[in-house]
């Protein structure tokens, strides 16, 4: 492999090597590649689908093929109706519904898995607040290994069920992912089971990279103005912000990147917090609840770096009540036709206050992030004649 790592807080160089976890200061290793790897003429040259089909910004060697269930190439949608409403004249959305697990994990488990059992894991453990449960089952079993899920007993019932069908281990947990992550860990320790935590291991980065590489595709490499990120442990966040500067570096993109905004519940909102008190970590917050299950994270390892992205990109942090983000996933599912998880929900409500608030005009181009199918949310109990 020709890549490295570089510790994101102390700058520490390391190994790509084995099954690398975090650095010995204990904080998130990145993914540095060599700039002859991503050559400026290369974007005439792409070809496949998904989101594989950026191979020269991807972990991989040459002519190795990844575990893959086709994820990435999803949908992005213009809302003129939400829009109107809402007095945003170019808004965009990225549905990441349609992946194969139902939601924007499966890009970063695919690339997780893809570069574990490449090193020779043969069993993996993750905690969840939902959706990357689903989808480290299924890449395991896509890989032909095991996997153990740590998930909170609050969790929606259909996600739950969707862990056991693609064949996890789950072992659910009476508190909130903090508590599942502690579990995890020792798992790990006892089992030898490689950790997929967020940013526990540097290659779930990579594979949510490919969300900002499709938005620069999609825009003819022409980044939008502004983008609005449901928040939970903020992988996504900071891999498109990690490949806007390479992309940048390479001469794939000129301008201004985005202004990065992170939406997250009221009910649990370090970031905002953080954000708001002008700290460079998060404290983690007490009694986290939302109804949006990935939004549920007290204590992201990624703070760090999810306030650095919003600072340097000149955005901001929006917490929006769940009465809202669920309303708003309601009413605009109608509106738009999109299946709209609690999270996408909250993304959209955080676009109508940043526009409030004046921090997006109305000819900006926005793009703002549905990560998850809204059905894997809803028990049989909750639809009408349920």
């Amino acid at each position: 492999m020709d890549w490295t790592l570089e510790c994101s807080a102390c700058g520490r160089a390391g190994s790509a090597e084995g099954l690398p976890s975090v650095c010995t200061c204990g904080l998130p290793w990145l993914v540095r590649y060599p700039s002859r790897r991503i050559i400026p003429d290369d974007r005439a040259r792409l070809t496949g689908t998904g989101m594989w089909r950026y191979r020269s910004f991807l972990p991989l060697v040459p002519g190795e093929e990844p575990v893959t269930l086709g994820e990435g190439g999803t949908p992005l949608l213009k809302l003129d109706r939400t829009g109107e409403e809402f007095g945003l004249e170019d808004l965009w959305l990225k549905d990441e519904a349609t992946n194969p697990t139902g939601s924007f994990k499966a890009r970063g488990l695919a690339a997780a898995v893809t570069r574990a059992v490449a090193a020779g894991a043969k069993r993996f453990v993750i905690p969840t607040a939902g959706n990357a449960g689903v989808a480290a089952a299924a890449y395991a079993a896509r890989a032909g290994v095991t996997a153990r899920v740590y998930a909170p007993s609050s969790t929606p019932s259909p996600i739950l069920a969707q862990i056991r069908v693609f064949g996890g281990e789950l072992v659910t947990i009476d508190g909130h992912i903090g508590d599942c992550g502690k579990a995890s860990r020792a798992y790990a320790a006892e089992q030898g089971a490689m950790d997929l935590s967020t940013l526990r291991e540097p290659y779930r980065i990579e594979g949510k990279k490919t969300l900002g590489l499709e938005l620069a595709e999609a825009f003819g490499w022409r980044l939008p103005d502004a983008i609005i990120y449901p928040t939970g442990g903020g992988t996504g966040l900071i891999g498109m912000w990690k490949v806007f500067r390479e992309l940048s570096d390479a001469g794939w993109i000129q301008g201004r990147l985005p202004r990065m905004y992170s939406v997250q519940s009221a009910g649990c909102a370090p970031i905002v917090s953080a954000f708001e008190g002008g700290h460079e970590r998060a404290a983690a917050w007490a009694d986290p609840w939302t109804i949006a299950s990935g939004l549920r994270v007290p204590g992201p390892l990624g703070d760090r770096l999810i306030l650095q992205a919003l600072r340097e990109s000149g955005g901001a942090a929006i917490a929006v009540t769940d009465d809202d983000l669920a309303g708003t996933a309601a009413r605009h599912s109608a509106i738009e036709g999109v299946d709209l998880s609690p999270e996408g929900g909250a993304a959209l409500a955080a676009a109508r206050i940043a526009r409030e608030r004046g921090w997006l005009r109305p000819h900006d181009r926005t793009v703002a992030f549905n990560t998850g199918a809204g059905w894997l949310y809803r028990s049989p109990a909750d639809l009408p004649g349920g």
